[in-house]
């Protein structure tokens, strides 16, 4: 009685391991990679963020003056050579200036500050430009950014890249493991963007990574003469992707 008691235990539990071993069995093996690439290209235009500020007593002089000072700024642009579809103005801001002393508010003048948007096509007229809108009467530069106006094109390499890159990690790690690397699960697109060391960083939550793949893309070398020296963009993409193991 005791045997067949026995027999009838193992039995048992040879059978509720069986589905555990068929549920390890049918758990997909799988890899998981990431991959980063970085090109490096040449701007090709310039944004220029410009200001012009007039102050006076009287509100019409004060706009009189900030008008004539835009007019002269406008055309220095377009003598040098800006197209009209180029130029925008940005803000404008005309409010009263007061000085606040012993619980008094005493009128002082009228402040106007206009900031135009200026687009140059061609880097290499960028000093001519800047000089110019200065002599004719900007008193700020608010920002000067340099751009790629192929942005999609080198965002698609990069990303292109950072997928070989992914690939290329797996093949070398399951390698080391005497595995082979089969098709991909899932394909996810990471922190990604693009680099002007001269006005910072545009993209979506980039951080600091270690790229896998870093290109020089056409016309990465800058022709720019005179003292400026733009550099180049760097346009960076990241992908995480899963493969199966074969």
């Amino acid at each position: 009685m005791k045997r067949i008691l026995a027999m009838i235990l193992l039995f048992g539990l040879m059978s509720a391991q069986a589905p555990l071993r068929a549920l390890e069995d049918s758990t997909p093996r799988t890899i998981t990679v990431a991959g980063d690439a970085e090109i490096k290209v040449a701007p090709d235009e310039v944004i220029l963020t410009l200001g012009v500020e007039t102050r006076h007593k009287e509100l019409a002089e004060v706009k009189r003056q900030n008008d004539q000072r835009m007019k002269e700024v406008l055309a220095a642009a377009l003598a040098s050579g800006i197209a009209g579809k180029d130029i925008r103005t940005d803000y404008l801001n005309l409010a009263p200036e007061y000085d606040y002393q012993n619980q008094q508010r005493t009128f002082v003048e009228y402040i106007q500050r206009t900031t135009i948007v200026i687009t140059l096509r061609e880097v290499s007229r960028f000093e001519t430009l800047l000089t110019s809108v200065l002599q004719a009467g900007v008193e700020y530069i608010h920002g000067i950014d340099f751009r790629t106006s192929e942005l999609r094109k080198y965002r698609d390499e990069a990303r292109a890249l950072a997928m070989k890159a992914a690939k290329e990690k797996a093949i070398a790690l399951a390698g080391v493991l005497g595995q082979k690397v089969g098709k991909p699960r899932s394909i996810q697109e990471g922190s990604g963007g693009w680099w002007s060391s001269y006005g910072g960083w545009w993209g979506r939550g980039y951080q600091n990574i270690s790229q896998n793949v870093s290109q020089s893309g056409a016309g990465s070398g800058s022709s720019q003469e005179g003292p400026l020296a733009p550099g180049t963009l760097s346009v960076r993409a990241n992908v995480t992707i899963t493969f199966d193991l074969e």
